[in-house]
């Protein structure tokens, strides 16, 4: 059902669009912000906006989308990353929004998709950090949680304390951190740098490749939304593809004919899902504590 911007959200959209906003259409499926898609002279944008505990997240959410973007057009990768329009953080007097590409939805998603995606991403992962470390040029959110992104030159010390200690030391402060967690996480923090590799190719990443950040647009590509985007290894991106489900198998195997993964992918997949579990038992609590339990006792 089409919705009216507030007045003065739409004067501050104004000059980032082709004419006066026209409608305004919620679409579902977000659970931070809140989105639609945007109609003003004769074309269509993706709005999303939020007040300032959502809104924080944009211009980072923008400068991740931008660098993805980036990436695919210098590797000449199929994949779609819409481009950003407009970002305005909160203020004390507005809230924020962002303004970007609205794909329109409606491809197939049989094998020529998952095939095309699968290469498409290796192509990505192919655009590399300049000087070879980890990290970002900011720190950014992971959901509606902060992200560090500081830039380290060893993977493992990347890994150890820009994702998984943050994440462990929040949850710990919040109380949902059990006492008998701690042994095996202390034996995997001295295990990292021998169970990941010490310096494999700075890969640029979406940072939180679900399901629900793919889209498959009508032209038939995969498009990919909502980032936390850091230079890093890709095998982190292909982990959390698998977490949740939902990617099918020939998203794989192309993926795996463009660059094949080497051996011991399986442990370091649970490795870099560990902080995603975690930072899910942050956002949502303790459903997710029988998975990361399950995931420290078998690492």
């Amino acid at each position: 059902m089409p919705q009216p911007l507030p007045d003065g959200l739409a004067e501050r959209l104004r000059p980032h669009l082709p004419g006066p906003p026209e409608k305004f259409e919620p679409v579902g499926g977000g659970c931070i912000a809140e989105g639609g898609r945007l109609d003003a002279g004769g074309q269509s944008f993706f709005l999303k906006r939020g007040e300032a505990e959502v809104a924080r997240t944009f211009p980072a959410e923008a400068a991740g989308l931008r660098a993805l973007r980036e990436a695919a057009t210098h590797t000449e990768s199929a994949l779609r990353v819409p481009d950003v329009h407009a970002v305005e953080g909160p203020s004390s007097d507005a809230p924020g929004f962002l303004l970007m590409d609205w794909v329109a939805p409606g491809g197939a998603t049989g094998r020529a998709f998952w095939e095309g995606f699968g290469r498409a991403l290796a192509a990505l992962h192919g655009h590399l950090s300049e000087d070879g470390r980890y990290g970002f040029g900011r720190d950014n959110f992971i959901g509606r949680l902060p992200q560090q992104n500081g830039w380290m030159d060893a993977w493992p010390a990347f890994f150890r304390e820009r994702r998984l200690g943050p994440q462990i030391e929040r949850a710990r402060k919040n109380g949902r951190w059990r006492d008998g967690w701690d042994a095996p996480w202390e034996a995997l923090r001295e295990r990292l740098p021998g169970l990941l590799p010490e310096a494999p190719p700075a890969s640029t990443l979406h940072g939180d490749l679900w399901g629900g950040n793919v889209l498959a647009g009508e032209d038939g590509r995969a498009a990919v939304i909502d980032p936390a985007a850091y230079y890093g290894h890709r095998e982190a991106d292909l982990a959390m593809t698998e977490l949740f489900g939902g990617f099918r198998a020939p998203f794989y195997e192309a993926y795996r004919e463009v660059w094949p993964l080497k051996a011991g992918y399986e442990m370091r997949r649970d490795v870099y899902n560990l902080y995603h579990l975690v930072n899910h038992l942050n956002h949502f609590g303790g459903g997710y504590a029988g998975q990361v339990e399950r995931v420290l006792s078998g690492l």
